[in-house]
């Protein structure tokens, strides 16, 4: 008996998004666009995080969304600046603008979840030790972007994940984007870096890019692509896209959940925020898209 189908542990974020000289600030981080994208398909999800008790009130979206809230206070909450470069999107700076702290086990509740979905948005929230403990307990999807973006000073840099070798041999799911695969196999082609990376250990690997995304599972490429008429709401397309994958997942295989995940990335991606659309919505965006995208 399972308590709940996914648990997301990651900090919730406060960010800043600057667009065209432009800047607002909005909820973020992969607990908060995953878990939300989740409950709209279905998925009993339950989310581990650690904010400010200031921003406590921030949760109340995913809390009436359905999502099992499990908070702890911490000194300050996690946030990035993240400035948009490019009319498409595509580029951004980002900058750190607070830090949440690491987890511990103590934090983590009693709950039995079918994936165990370790999503942090800079290095330093989840470390081995805890890892391991998560893997003990079930299957772990993780988000190497928690492992590879590294604060140094006042910006968020890309650098290699020194124990990636112990961390993704304990992991079932990974999510990656073009920028991180290069980043720990130092490959440009995402085919070549997806089994690379497999040689360590993770069953099924997903890897996301400007035009769509590739999932090599069983030694088998699965690929579809986004087609939003807008990218009013680009910033969360990975979080969208890993989370809804791995709750197709868990009734569908790898490549009727690879074309599901790109069909909800697609809607959330027209629309700032989380997805909010209806399985209805997703179901006719998957007969618009185009065949997959040639090797």
């Amino acid at each position: 008996m399972f308590d709940v189908d996914i648990m997301m542990i990651g900090h919730f974020a406060k960010d800043k998004l600057v667009v065209d000289s432009t800047s607002e600030i909005a909820s973020g981080g992969a607990v908060y666009y995953g878990s939300v994208a989740l409950r709209r398909i279905g998925v009993r999800v339950a989310v581990v995080t650690r904010l400010h008790s200031d921003d406590f009130s921030l949760l109340s979206e995913m809390k009436a969304k359905g999502v099992q809230v499990f908070a702890t206070s911490a000194p300050e909450t996690s946030g990035i600046e993240n400035i948009y470069t490019t009319a498409d999107m595509e580029r951004r700076i980002c900058r750190p603008l607070g830090f949440a702290g690491p987890f511990s086990s103590q934090e983590i509740p009693d709950l039995q979840a079918r994936i165990y979905l370790v999503a942090p948005i800079m290095a330093g929230e989840v470390d081995l030790p805890l890892l391991k403990l998560l893997a003990q307990r079930g299957p772990v999807a993780l988000d190497v972007q928690g492992f590879v973006r590294v604060r140094e000073g006042n910006k968020l840099v890309f650098r290699d994940w020194p124990e990636k070798a112990p961390g993704l041999a304990m992991v079932t799911y990974l999510k990656l984007d073009h920028a991180e695969a290069e980043v720990l196999t130092g490959l440009t082609d995402i085919h070549a870096a997806a089994r690379q990376i497999a040689a360590y250990g993770p069953h099924e690997i997903m890897i996301t890019h400007n035009r769509g995304v590739l999932v090599y599972a069983g030694e088998q490429a699965h690929e579809a692509i986004f087609i939003p008429r807008s990218m009013d709401g680009r910033t969360g397309r990975g979080d969208t896209c890993f989370a809804t994958y791995l709750g197709k997942r868990l009734t569908a295989p790898p490549e009727e959940a690879c074309l599901f995940a790109a069909a909800v990335t697609t809607l959330k991606m027209e629309r700032p925020g989380p997805f909010r659309g209806t399985l209805a919505e997703v179901e006719a965006m998957i007969a618009r898209q185009s065949p997959p995208l040639e090797g």
